[in-house]
């Protein structure tokens, strides 16, 4: 058992999604960054479907109850077990009475903390993913109480990996369905723009700043999923991501391929990305 002494800024729990119900309306959900917690989890040798920690800009403060191990990946966030810092990317044995807390942000956005055998709560619809109203709430609250298998004893295969940065966020995109709806100077202004993040950005969706010009179009409300890039009639651009609505009414233009949906949860507000044309 894991204590939440405190929850962090928005700290919750996810898995690989909630799969199959996307024709009830409901969401897929998931960890925001598959392939950090991909990473995490593999670290520990645990299923990749298993659920974990996804820790967004602050940490939370955590009283493990039984001895496990833990790895932490994703954004740089400086963790400490007790008083002691602790590596990255890396398999760490944890004692019964242990605490976990976290130091500020350095890079990235959102880091992914795994336990082995990973954590334990009711699924519903065969997710564990936190998505409200489908699971009562949305994020961690103090004083929770996260079930996870007891772990004394863990001889990992692999003990660390390497995490590397780009220096510049290129994200490879697809052109969506109402792609060549737009003119050839919107075209170019796609591939050839730097974008950068709004203030309006969350596990629905990311907003970005630049416009590429209003339009009338209109379309039929129609299927949607993660990566999904909207266009309003304002000229906004809108990104779908993990707790997206099932359908929409907007023309999608592009679809960001799923590598660079996890490039883009690592993304915070002002940080800057260019597009890639990505061929079917």
């Amino acid at each position: 058992m894991i204590i939440v002494d405190q929850p962090g800024f928005f700290t919750t729990i996810q898995d690989l999604g909630r799969l199959g119900s996307r024709h009830f309306g409901v969401p897929v959900s998931g960890c925001m960054d598959r392939e950090a917690a991909r990473k995490a989890n593999l670290l520990l040798e645990n299923d990749p479907a298993d659920a974990l920690l996804e820790i967004t800009m602050t940490g939370p403060e955590l009283t493990f109850q039984a001895p496990t191990y833990i790895a932490i990946t994703g954004a740089h966030l400086p963790a400490f077990l007790n008083s002691s810092d602790i590596p990255l990317n890396t398999v760490v044995k944890v004692e019964a009475e242990d605490r976990l807390h976290f130091g500020k942000l350095q890079s990235g956005f959102r880091a992914y903390l795994a336990i082995k055998g990973g954590i334990q709560t009711e699924p519903v619809l065969n997710s564990r993913s936190l998505y409200k109203p489908i699971t009562t709430q949305n994020r961690l609250k103090k004083r929770q109480e996260l079930p996870c298998t007891p772990w004394a004893e863990f001889d990992p295969k692999l003990t660390s990996i390497q995490s590397e940065k780009e220096a510049t966020v290129t994200l490879g995109a697809f052109p969506g369905p109402e792609f060549n709806m737009l003119q050839a100077g919107q075209k170019k202004q796609l591939w050839e723009s730097e974008f950068n993040v709004a203030k309006e950005n969350n596990r629905m969706a990311y907003q970005l700043e630049e416009h590429i010009g209003e339009h009338s179009i209109t379309i039929l409300t129609s299927a949607t999923i993660p990566g999904t890039v909207q266009y309003t009639p304002a000229g906004k651009l809108i990104i779908l991501m993990r707790d997206c609505q099932t359908t929409g009414g907007y023309p999608r233009i592009l679809q960001i391929e799923e590598d660079s949906l996890n490039q883009l949860a690592q993304l915070r507000t002002g940080d800057r990305f260019l597009l890639r044309k990505m061929e079917y």
